[in-house]
């Protein structure tokens, strides 16, 4: 299993629960530490440090799988990255970051590891989200939020191109999931909290999410009993997205 965006979050709760199956597990993502983390008490977790933009990372990335495990059952596209700000004050170089990270970096690693997805019948997860769904607007996140669009739509097309190796796509389309995230993009704590409270009334579940939640999903759509499941797109968010 390749997991992007492993350090943190939906990541690393997706590769605890894949280890816990007793998976062979790579954490790939920018900063060691916090993969080092996600791998701690962990046997099956390996990491690797690397930016997943950068034209060497599929390389690296699936040569390390192979010669770690031998093979490459999943590849789960998590990595993400996002930025605040209205259409006049966004910059060239945060909208570059948020589109090679959502949306390049997939295309490339995906389209790298291929043949092994293709040896081992295996699964791409593309991890999007529910803000993209539907005709809701995402006001002061259009780029982030443009760049998951796309990604459900590469995991449309994908799954049409890819079937008859074998290979199948699907998207989670995670809703308001409590990551931590607010520090990371630049919200002070006090204002994550009261996101986090403003949502949960607004989602009809009555709470937000746990990244575990997303995790447990990803491990199921992997499963061969899900095999007849591609090209779909799974909304997590408590139904936030059809109110």
């Amino acid at each position: 299993m390749v997991i992007t965006g492993g350090g943190t979050g939906i990541g690393r709760a997706t590769a605890r629960a894949f280890a816990e199956q007793g998976a062979g597990v790579l954490v790939v993502g920018r900063t060691e530490s916090t993969l080092a983390e996600t791998a701690r008490g962990h046997d099956g977790i390996e990491v690797l440090a690397v930016d997943i933009t950068a034209p060497e990372a599929p390389d690296l990335v699936v040569a390390r799988a192979l010669r770690a495990f031998g093979r490459i059952d999943a590849l789960v596209n998590n990595a993400t990255a996002a930025r605040f700000a209205p259409l006049e004050e966004v910059d060239r170089a945060s909208a570059r970051t948020q589109l090679d990270t959502i949306l390049l970096g997939p295309i490339f690693l995906t389209q790298r590891a291929v043949e092994p997805l293709a040896e081992s019948g295996g699964t791409v997860v593309n991890v999007s989200s529910a803000g993209s769904l539907g005709r809701r607007s995402w006001p002061a996140m259009s780029v982030h939020g443009a760049g998951k669009v796309g990604l459900d739509f590469l995991t449309r097309c994908w799954a049409v191109e890819l079937a008859p190796r074998g290979i199948r796509v699907v998207s989670v389309a995670p809703g308001v999931i409590d990551t931590g995230i607010g520090e990371r993009i630049g919200m002070s704590g006090d204002a994550y909290a009261g996101f986090l409270e403003e949502m949960r009334r607004r989602i009809p579940a009555g709470r937000v999410g746990r990244p575990e939640e997303v995790a447990w999903w990803i491990t199921q759509l992997t499963r061969p009993e899900a095999e007849y499941a591609t090209g779909m797109v799974l909304a997590l968010d408590g139904a936030l997205s059809i109110v």
